[in-house]
């Protein structure tokens, strides 16, 4: 099996900044791409940036300019670098690998990580 531990979440002021990490662990061949996502309250879940094994990046309009998706390969992590947070971003962040395994590819959620901006 394959697990996702996201950590780095907070309370934090708006305006300030949080590093999410999401850490993969198990019986993981590679990973291809990966996701983080958020749901805020009484909203759908939304794709928030990807990045891909080779390191092409992908971003919601929301967070572009503001928010940077890395990964470093030889750890199965990815990374979210969150600057000039806005209440608006308050939600929990959960991040998704697509992992190959045995041939397969495998989708897997992390349990989230809860990020609060205050106003």
């Amino acid at each position: 099996q394959v697990q996702l531990a996201e950590s780095g979440g907070g309370l934090v002021q708006t305006g300030g900044s949080l590093r999410l990490s999401c850490v993969a662990s198990g019986s993981i061949s590679s990973i291809n791409a990966m996701r983080w996502y958020r749901q805020g309250p009484g909203n759908q879940r939304e794709l928030v940036a990807s990045i891909t094994q080779d390191g092409t990046t992908v971003y919601a309009d929301s967070v572009k300019g503001r928010f940077i998706i890395s990964r470093n390969n030889a750890k199965d992590t990815v990374y979210l670098q969150m600057n000039s947070l806005k209440p608006e971003d308050t939600a929990v962040y959960y991040c998704k690998a697509t992992v190959v395994r045995t041939l397969s590819l495998y989708q897997y959620w992390g349990q989230g990580t809860q990020v609060t901006v205050s106003s």
